[in-house]
């Protein structure tokens, strides 16, 4: 499902707000959600104590192990698993990574279109009319970002929406539905700062990540469901097996998306004539405000010190990209012209 995400908050710079994992707001529906237990051999003696569900799981298990054709099955079974994950990989745009996906564009979209219509009944009471500075901030940056995004085929229906809000936050959902909360503008300092933020976010739509976040589930659950059933302990087993695969596969996952986001909205706004070390300002000022975050192994998101130490590390790369496009020509022209007609000239 498409999502958004808190580009900022005092507790955890940019921390996944709506875009919600399968890990979280697990219920204990009044104790009636707890597996119910049987003892064998009393507690604390002999075997100790079993699980019933356990000892279900183990007997099927030594059936199904026990049968001749054991290990065709599992062979075929783990044949077609293999062919079937390898059948849909594809290269992400720009980073060149491989990943695995089964969602198509039109199913991202159409959840990105729920999600829309979501935030908008959430906020609509705050969301400012285009004629207000800060939305034409906004849409004066997106259109110079969006040619160079490589998605004017997909979405041709960009839409801005400024929430009056202190939240540090800024997501676009799929299908060009673009959140800005006029908390962050603050940090953003100026249409350099801001294009490093919605590069960022652009670039999560350019590589698809929702659909590949959404494909991740549908690998992981099934692992994820069996390693609680052969675990036998109910939902208990459930909640552990997930918070496993969760900080296994998941958040790492996301880090990884997170830093191609990066990568991608860097390019993308040195393409569009931006200075590209704004990025590198815009995460230190998020650093000095990160007091508070988890360590990153929790997060979801790398540490704005990571961040910055790898944007760093692109920044020829997008200077050379800015100097493909152009651009400096057109900043010296720029330069030239409020050189002659600044001030203090008349």
């Amino acid at each position: 499902m498409a999502t958004a995400r808190t580009f900022f908050n005092s507790n955890a710079a940019f921390r996944s707000t709506s875009r919600q994992t399968i890990f979280r707001g697990f219920k204990n529906n009044g104790g009636s959600a707890w597996q119910k237990r049987t003892y064998a051999n009393g507690f604390g003696r002999g075997n100790g104590y079993r699980y019933s569900r356990f000892q279900q799981a183990s007997g099927l298990m030594r059936r199904w192990s026990a049968r001749p054709t054991f290990y065709y099955e599992a062979g075929g079974l783990a044949s077609l698993a293999g062919g079937f994950y390898a059948y849909n990989l594809e290269v992400v745009p720009v980073s060149g990574r491989r990943r695995f996906n089964v969602v198509s564009a039109s199913t991202e979209q159409q959840s990105g279109q729920e999600l829309y219509q979501q935030v908008i009944e959430e906020y609509k009471d705050r969301i400012l009319p285009p004629s207000h500075p800060q939305h034409k901030l906004v849409q004066r940056v997106l259109n110079r970002l969006i040619p160079h995004s490589g998605l004017l085929a997909e979405t041709n229906n960009w839409e801005v929406h400024v929430i009056k809000d202190e939240q540090k936050n800024a997501f676009v959902i799929p299908g060009g539905k673009v959140f800005v909360f006029s908390g962050i503008l603050d940090v953003c300092q100026g249409e350099p700062g801001l294009a490093a933020v919605l590069g960022h976010e652009i670039a999560h739509n350019v590589a698809h990540h929702s659909a590949e976040r959404m494909s991740s589930y549908v690998v992981l659950m099934p692992i994820a469901m069996v390693g609680s059933f052969l675990l036998g302990i109910g939902d208990v087993g459930d909640v552990f097996t997930r918070m496993v695969v969760d900080l296994a596969f998941m958040r790492p996952g996301s880090r990884k998306q997170e830093s191609e986001a990066d990568y991608i909205g860097l390019m993308m706004m040195a393409e569009a004539c931006y200075d590209p070390s704004a990025a590198v300002g815009l995460w230190s000022r998020m650093h000095d405000a990160e007091e508070g975050a988890p360590p990153q192994f929790l997060s979801t998101h790398p540490s704005s010190h990571n961040r910055m130490e790898k944007i760093q590390s692109w920044l020829p790369d997008a200077e050379m990209k800015r100097e493909q496009s152009g651009c400096g020509q057109i900043t010296d022209y720029a330069d030239q012209f409020r050189d002659k007609f600044s001030f203090g000239r008349w």
